[in-house]
């Protein structure tokens, strides 16, 4: 016969526990002084003894508890410091583990850190980065691409809206539905709302055919929009009907088509002030503006520039690396272009190195050129000597990782430094070694 299994949650079993403990505490106490107060040759000597058998022997109780009770939790905490990715000193922190909360705590932030920087690999395989500014876009596309929300993606040309625009319908529940994507500033003006809404035979010059447009492609999948802000205004009164009512008619038909399609916008363009220009609908702009995604530009999540360059780097035909001068310059340019500018200069680089180690000479005069240089040390948005060296130090580990093949005792062999200062350095800079290994 199979025995019944009972379960309290924790937040019940011990408040219950430690309630049951000071009851058989009030409880003893009554007693011993019922048993004081009929025997009046009982000394004070022997009162003392009792209280304090009685309070040690409930303090081992509590303690034995609270020890069975944690023990999982401190097995995980020293697990978690012996990992090598959490970096080394061990030895002389393992003391004072268990008594400092604070440093609970932060074993607990770093386990955070690295699950949440696992999830974006698995979730997002397609999207290269793992500063802090891409981890905030990672948590926002989860929040919100299970959901119906329309979005409206922010970023200057190049940063890789497009990208997130499909990262968020892979994890949406439409995946499996259509993904239809269109560049409003690609189609001629007088063509946009055919392509958007498709038309009938007939209806203009050309028109030989009925034709179905994007909307009626994307039925029950999803839409994006791309460079809505230079969408023309008549198309702007019509594509809003879509987002309200959720039908249209073909250019040159009068049958309204009712479609179910999850909206994905971008724009480059300050949308609030082209509608102060007259420029853009209000009312479009508030049924796009659902959830919003800010994607930064590449200056602002510098830390990304080496893992970038290094992807940009693999899909070359030739195996090539960049010298510590190129990759010093990379980090030091300001990318007005983005990523994409990123891309066209590794692919230029690679063009022209002559043996397979990329210098500054193969890199374009406006990353090398002193004007250029000078410029970017008085942007504002530039970034100090320290954070330089960092990042510089996080990509000269990754190099030695890859020569290694991922084994850090011969990757701290290479960089001439011991292999605790090694796990320390890797813990501090989030470097995955499976990544590394990848990345051969």
């Amino acid at each position: 016969m199979k025995q019944k299994q009972y379960f309290i949650n924790i937040y019940i079993l011990i408040p219950l526990i430690f309630t049951g403990i000071s009851i058989i505490g009030i409880i003893l106490t009554c007693q011993l002084s019922s048993y004081a107060a009929r025997h009046a040759n009982v000394s004070s000597f022997g009162l003392v003894v009792l209280i304090s058998v009685i309070g040690a022997l409930t303090f081992l109780v509590s303690l034995l508890i609270v020890r069975n009770l944690l023990k999982p939790i401190m097995q995980f905490i020293e697990k978690t410091q012996k990992a090598p990715i959490f970096g080394a000193r061990i030895a002389e922190n393992k003391k004072h583990i268990f008594d400092n909360v604070k440093q609970i705590e932060k074993v607990f932030d770093n386990v955070a850190n690295i699950l949440t920087l696992v999830e974006a690999r698995e979730l997002f395989p397609n999207v290269i980065g793992s500063s802090p500014a891409m981890r905030n876009i990672f948590k926002q596309i989860t929040k919100v691409a299970p959901t119906d929300s329309t979005v409206l993606i922010y970023g200057e040309s190049g940063t890789g809206k497009e990208l997130i625009a499909q990262s968020i319908y892979e994890q949406s529940a439409r995946v499996d539905k259509p993904f239809i994507k269109i560049n409003c500033v690609a189609i001629p003006e007088g063509l946009l709302e055919s392509e958007l809404f498709g038309h009938e035979k007939g209806s203009f010059t050309g028109a030989i055919a009925r034709k179905k447009g994007k909307f009626e492609l994307a039925d029950s999948g999803t839409i994006f929009l791309d460079e809505i802000g230079d969408m023309p205004m008549a198309t702007q009164a019509k594509l809003l009907r879509v987002l309200q009512e959720k039908e249209f008619e073909r250019v040159g038909g009068n049958v309204p088509i009712s479609v179910d399609v999850r909206f994905i916008a971008a724009t480059n363009k300050d949308l609030p002030k082209l509608i102060k220009k007259g420029k853009f609908r209000e009312d479009l702009y508030f049924r796009l503006n659902v959830f919003s995604i800010l994607l930064p530009p590449l200056r602002d999540r510098r830390e990304d520039i080496p893992l970038l360059a290094n992807f940009f780097l693999n899909e070359q035909s030739k195996s090539v690396t960049l010298s510590p001068g190129v990759l010093q310059l990379l980090i030091g340019y300001a990318w007005p272009g983005n990523i994409r500018e990123l891309r066209n200069v590794i692919e230029q680089a690679s063009v022209l190195v002559e043996k397979d180690i990329i210098e500054p000479h193969h890199l374009p005069d406006v990353i090398t050129g002193q004007p250029t240089n000078m410029n970017i040390c008085s942007n504002s948005n530039d970034i100090n000597l320290d954070e330089k060296l960092e990042i510089m130090e996080r990509e000269m580990i990754i190099q030695a990782l890859k020569k290694s093949g991922g084994i850090q005792v011969k990757a701290a062999e290479i960089l001439k430094i011991n292999q605790r200062s090694l796990w320390h350095r890797i813990k501090k800079y989030h470097i995955e070694i499976d990544d590394v290994k990848n990345l051969q």
